[in-house]
C-alpha cells in the first residue's frame, strides 16, 4: 500500500486517531510519519535497554550525549521532557519548539488555544471568542439545514461584531 501523504513510498505506519468521536486512519511511509510527529517509539529503546542491563549487573554509568541540546534556563534536554512528560520551564517551549510542536498537535489536535476566555479577560476578547464560537455553530446549522437557527446565529454574530 502506498503512503497516503506522498503517494510515492510504501506505507509502513498505520495511524488511527479519534477526535470528538470521529475516527481517521492514515497509512504513511516512515518519512511522512516522522514529519507528522509519529516517530518510532522504539528509537531510544537500545539506550534504555543498555542502561537497564547496566543497572541489573551493577554497572552504574550514566550516558549523556554530548550533542544533546539543553535549555539555557533550566538545563533540561528533550529526552528529560519526553521521559518526565513535563516541560522544565517556559523557555523549553522556545528551545525545543520544532520537536514539541508535532507532539502537542498530535495530543491536542491543534496548537492554538480555542476555548473560553478567562474571567479576567477584557470585554473585546470575550466578544471575539463568543463570535468565533457562534460562527462554528452557524456553520453546523447550515450543514444540518437548520436555516432558522442559522439566521438567528447570523444576527447575533453581526450584533457582536458591531460591538468590537
Amino acid at each position: 500500500m502506498l503512503c497516503q501523504s506522498c503517494q510515492k513510498k510504501q506505507a509502513t505506519t498505520h495511524i488511527k486517531s479519534v477526535v470528538n468521536g470521529e475516527v481517521t486512519e492514515y497509512n504513511l511511509c516512515p518519512e511522512c510519519a516522522k514529519k507528522m510527529g509519529y516517530g518510532n517509539i522504539f528509537a531510544d529503546f537500545s539506550t534504555d535497554f543498555s542502561s537497564l542491563l547496566g543497572s541489573i549487573f551493577g554497572v552504574g554509568q550514566q550516558q549523556v550525549l554530548p550533542d544533546a541540546k539543553r535549555c539555557p534556563e533550566c538545563g533540561s534536554t528533550f529526552a528529560d521532557i519526553a521521559r518526565n512528560g513535563k516541560v522544565g520551564c517556559a523557555s523549553c517551549y522556545d528551545v525545543f519548539y520544532d520537536r514539541l510542536l508535532p507532539t502537542i498537535r498530535r495530543i491536542h489536535g491543534n496548537t492554538e488555544h480555542i476555548g473560553k476566555a478567562a474571567s479576567s479577560a477584557d470585554e473585546s476578547v470575550r466578544i471575539k471568542n463568543e463570535a468565533e464560537e457562534l460562527k462554528q455553530q452557524l456553520q453546523q446549522a447550515i450543514d444540518e439545514q437548520e436555516f432558522e437557527k442559522a439566521a438567528q446565529l447570523r444576527d447575533r454574530i453581526k450584533e457582536l461584531e458591531g460591538k468590537q
